[in-house]
């Protein structure tokens, strides 16, 4: 891969050459590989059809887990949210002990590796919220919960510049990878002043599918405000606003 210079930059390709743009800026590479056909039937490349197969599982997950908390991340997610989360769903692929190489998946591998994940690398949740709280997970009664002790705004939430006001998000989500479907809940505080005056106790439960068999996902986050003459925006259009995955229990 090489990195296009110059004043024209090229898409498309020529000869063995393909030029394309990304996120880093325009590219170069030159065509290459091995024929799919044999790929997908020459026993030398069964390891690379297992490792596939994982990488296409992988990504499944990954895109079920975010559409279940859509309403959410609508709010608080990078442009690069895909691929990290992809990442962390091989990871937690590999973790099965259970199957053999190339049908491992989610259910018998760790979900509760993905604790901690946070899907806006540009506000993070363990930058932004600095006031103690507990996340608890029911699975008999199917709750998902947050509890946040009263604290001061303006000293235990590290807002961005330009912040008036606050609200603190959460979300369930009972996710059955097999066959791609979830069970979600959100709940959220009222928007709520930055400033020295101490918060009500907050507590915020979601409510997925009592005795559940499936792998559970506690979110939380919180998003930035700005009043301008009496009106709420979301601050830069919530670039800053943090959300991540604080609990998960993987199933029984």
């Amino acid at each position: 891969m090489a990195r296009q210079k110059g004043i024209i930059k090229l898409k498309g390709t020529i000869g063995d050459i393909t030029f394309y743009k990304t996120k880093d800026g325009h590219l170069a590479r030159e065509k290459g590989g091995v024929d799919a056909q044999r790929i997908a039937n020459d026993p030398a490349f069964q390891r690379t059809r297992e490792n596939g197969s994982e990488f296409g599982r992988a990504g499944k997950a990954g895109k079920v887990l975010r559409v279940a908390l859509r309403l959410l991340l609508l709010n608080a997610s990078d442009n690069r949210v895909v691929s990290r989360l992809h990442q962390s769903m091989v990871k937690v692929i590999q973790a099965d002990t259970v199957s053999i190489r190339g049908l491992r998946n989610v259910i018998d591998g760790e979900a509760e590796l993905l604790t901690g994940f946070e899907f806006n690398i540009n506000g993070k949740l363990g930058s932004s919220l600095f006031a103690a709280f507990t996340s608890t997970i029911d699975r008999v009664a199917g709750t998902l919960d947050i509890d946040i002790p009263t604290f001061i705004p303006s000293n235990m939430i590290a807002a961005p510049g330009g912040t008036t006001h606050f609200k603190v998000i959460s979300g369930g989500a009972e996710i059955d990878f097999e066959n791609e479907t979830s069970v979600v809940a959100t709940s959220e505080t009222g928007i709520l002043p930055w400033d020295a005056t101490a918060t009500a106790v907050i507590n915020l439960s979601n409510a997925v599918t009592a005795n559940s068999t499936h792998p559970l996902f506690l979110a939380l986050g919180i998003e930035f405000y700005q009043e301008v003459n009496g009106q709420m925006y979301p601050l830069k259009n919530g670039a800053y606003n943090a959300l991540s995955l604080v609990k998960v229990d993987g199933g029984v």
